[in-house]
């Protein structure tokens, strides 16, 4: 079963989404325990990258094994080595082959093969007929069978009224053990897809009044940038703390946001002057890095970066236009700051761009309507 682990690799500068399962591959007599990677371009790393048809070729060789003879030589990344003793494994190059195919679809946010049964099935519902409910048999048989339990999220009733919905009054399931359908059978397994449509269709009402539970718009990269002077179209660029754009804090006026934030978290006052007339934002930065912190600065910084925020949009209409317009994007922010403010190839944790998700919220409720709380 694939799990949520979540990963990634490079490709010229973008960044490819993937996850990862636990495999075996078995080189020469020894059977190695290793990562499986699935990545959403179609590609998986077991010991190099493969296609998806190298990879199923890969599983029939046993490359990438699915059984173990007793008595095999296994080893686990150099932690240990042993012995299969009477292995058991359900697991076969089939419903491998089909979990890794379902991965790829979920990475690229598509259908995967649950999703086109649950699909059968609704089309079944709304309209009885017998060549839907053989769709829905087809759309259920292809899921593999590991996952088969998994598909209705109901771990009392498992897959129960969808094999017993596939396999109609008078039909077999596709477990041995299961007795003939009966007719009350069917109609008690029809009734629960029934109402869990119902319910289904009731929980997406609610979550439409909350509005999407991912963005929409797509997510935008905010790119280091060391402008000197402001300019008449400055497009991303000025949603850059160091874009110059001044801002009035109490009495002063700082040269950008990043003027402001490094010269409040000093503790000496004539730094802090020193920082306010400082020709660059990277030499402000540079003064500050080189003067003590303001104490309990790391626990207000975060508080006070959204207050200056805030206030460069306030006192800049054309620029919170330009924040308004990235809509409901994710803001990935990239600089030279420290992995607590920027993105850094998702290493960081991007607090800038979350700051300012935050503050374009509040100017969308502003430019709503919406009363403020």
């Amino acid at each position: 079963m694939i799990g949520k682990r979540v990963t990634y690799r490079t490709v010229d500068g973008v960044r490819i989404p993937g996850t990862w399962r636990h495999a075996f591959i078995r080189n020469g007599s020894t059977h190695f325990l290793t990562d499986l990677v699935i990545y959403a371009d179609g590609l998986i790393d077991c010991w190099g990258l493969v296609t998806v048809e190298e990879f199923e070729e890969k599983l029939r060789t046993g490359w990438v094994a699915t059984t173990f003879p007793d008595g095999a030589q296994a080893s686990a990344h150099g932690l240990a080595r042993w012995k299969f003793s009477e292995p058991r494994t359900t697991l076969t190059p089939d419903v491998l082959a089909a979990e890794v195919r379902d991965t790829i679809d979920k990475l690229n946010k598509r259908a995967d093969s649950t999703g086109r049964c649950l699909a059968a099935v609704d089309a079944f519902l709304a309209d009885r007929t017998e060549d839907n409910r053989a769709a829905a048999r087809a759309a259920f048989l292809a899921i593999p069978v590991s996952r088969r339990r998994y598909a209705l999220g109901d771990m009392d009733s498992k897959d129960w009224p969808l094999r017993v919905m596939a396999a109609g009054p008078g039909g077999t399931t596709y477990l041995p053990t299961d007795p003939q359908v009966t007719e009350e059978q069917y109609e008690r397994a029809v009734a629960y897809l029934e109402e869990r449509a119902r319910r289904k269709a009731e929980w997406q009402k609610r979550d439409l009044a909350d509005g999407p539970a991912l963005p929409h718009a797509p997510a935008i990269h905010l790119h280091p940038s060391y402008p000197n002077d402001p300019v008449a179209a400055p497009g991303l660029r000025g949603l850059r703390n160091d874009y110059p754009a001044p801002i009035t804090v109490g009495k002063v006026v700082y040269p950008s946001v990043s003027h402001a934030y490094w010269a409040l978290s000093v503790a000496q006052p004539e730094v802090h002057e020193a920082i306010v007339v400082a020709d660059t934002a990277a030499a402000a930065h540079g003064l500050a890095a080189g003067a003590p912190t303001r104490e309990g600065w790391e626990h207000a910084r975060t508080a006070a970066m959204t207050s200056l925020l805030r206030a460069k949009y306030d006192q800049h209409p054309e620029l919170a236009e330009i924040l308004l317009a990235t809509d409901d994007a994710t803001l990935v922010y990239d600089g030279l700051d420290s992995a607590f403010w920027v993105d850094n190839g998702g290493r960081g944790r991007n607090w800038t761009g979350r700051l300012l998700e935050l503050v374009r919220s509040e100017l969308h409720m502003r430019r709503a309507g919406i009363p403020g709380l």
